[in-house]
């Protein structure tokens, strides 16, 4: 009899997060296999330890690459699909052999998770059976304190490795979202969040549920400090944080009448009187008789006045007037 592979979620980095019934097959386990990088070190195995036994067989699968460059014919995909097949094999063998093994993932094995690509190449062979884990997504959600998404909202969780373009696109689209996949993704994840005017709402959570966890707002991140695991989570419009208020003025469309000034109304004499700034063809503002400088407040382009005063578009002819 061949033994099941045990796709096992273990939680996004707290081992207390780690379900019941991981934890009891982590420890059932004849074989107890992980993937790691170069490093050797597995996020996932830290998740499990205090769940494992003495005597049990362990596989560390450590990816050939990660983020650096390899001179594999197939490039970075044909390394990881090489990769993949033999750590398949690898797996296929314990199992052959009638040994049970659980496949640890980080998070929800179903979901942006390594362990996806050991499932599709082994389930046709042997009983997968899956067991799902908490995700990053949801122990970051936790971490803000703020709800993610509520009533009739829409979430999209993005990865952070599409273009900017496209991720500008989906944020103004949706109405709450998850990014993932950041570290060197980061500043075009930033750039997408203020293009679609969602940054002002936007939580960074760094390695979620673990001691070392950090919550900040965007504008606080630096980006040159941001790892692989972290989180940018845009709640929803229900509970999105208020953004700070931003004084705004207004605009006022006033008639000078046919010609002469005594045709000017009041209420247009009256808004003229109170305008920060006149606006409008040379003729029109030409026709506006403009206030002494006395009673303006000078200002350089882009700030705007603190008490009421007058900017005219239109080119000064005698001294003493602001334009």
């Amino acid at each position: 009899m061949t033994g099941i592979l045990y796709g096992v979620g273990v939680g996004p980095g707290d081992p207390e997060l780690v379900t019941v019934k991981a934890a009891r097959l982590i420890a059932e386990a004849d074989v107890v296999a992980y993937h790691s990088a170069r490093h050797g070190r597995s996020n996932a195995r830290a998740c499990a330890a205090p769940y494992l036994r003495e005597g049990q067989a362990e596989i560390r699968l450590m990816y050939p690459v990660t983020t650096e460059t390899t001179d594999h014919p197939g490039g970075y995909r044909g390394a990881l699909d090489d990769f993949y097949a033999g750590a398949a094999e690898e797996l296929a063998e314990h199992l052959t052999a009638g040994r049970n093994v659980v496949l640890l993932a980080e998070g929800d094995p179903m979901f942006y998770s390594s362990y996806m690509h050991m499932h599709k190449r082994l389930r046709g062979r042997f009983e997968c059976v899956v067991v799902p884990g908490v995700t990053s997504v949801s122990a970051a959600a936790a971490a803000t304190g703020v709800p993610l998404v509520e009533a009739d909202e829409v979430l999209t969780v993005l990865p952070g490795t599409l273009p900017e373009a496209e991720l500008r696109r989906r944020l103004a689209d949706t109405d709450a979202a998850a990014i993932m996949k950041l570290g060197r993704t980061f500043p075009t994840v930033r750039g997408a969040l203020q293009g679609a005017d969602r940054d002002g709402s936007a939580r960074y959570v760094e390695r979620a549920s673990r001691p070392d966890e950090r919550v900040l707002a965007l504008a606080d991140v630096t980006a040159a400090d941001v790892p692989y695991f972290s989180t940018v989570l845009v709640p929803g419009r229900i509970n999105a944080p208020a953004a700070p208020s931003v004084p705004r003025g207004e605009v006022v469309v006033v008639g000078l009448g046919p010609g002469d000034e005594a045709w000017t109304t009041p209420e247009v004499r009256h808004e003229l009187s109170e305008a920060t700034d006149i606006v409008g063809y040379r003729t029109y503002t030409d026709r506006v008789r403009p206030r002494p400088a006395s009673a303006c407040t000078p200002r350089t382009t882009g700030s705007r006045p603190s008490v009421p005063g007058t900017h005219w578009n239109s080119r000064p002819e005698a001294p003493g007037w602001r334009w």
